[in-house]
């Protein structure tokens, strides 16, 4: 994990402090780790750990599904 994903981890883990950790692969928004009321600071948040802005009208769901997506989208490939 890129040492500035820890930040968004820790973000969702300060929201749920019934976790101790998050699985790369645990859906987020199944498990309500991400829901409509958090989106938006979630996706500044996102911006700010990333360098990345986020373009709103392009952003889809599955592209938050999981940390191992949320990574491999904004934090190890080039800006989509």
């Amino acid at each position: 994990m890129p040492a500035n994903l820890q930040p968004v981890k820790d973000w969702i883990l300060s929201r749920h402090p019934e976790r101790t950790d998050i699985a790369p692969d645990l859906d987020l928004i199944e498990n309500r780790l991400i829901d409509s009321l958090s989106f938006v600071e979630f996706v500044f948040l996102l911006e700010q750990a990333s360098g990345r802005k986020i373009d709103m009208t392009a952003l889809e769901v599955d592209h938050l599904r999981t940390l191992a997506v949320i990574e491999e989208r904004f934090f190890t490939a080039a800006v989509r």
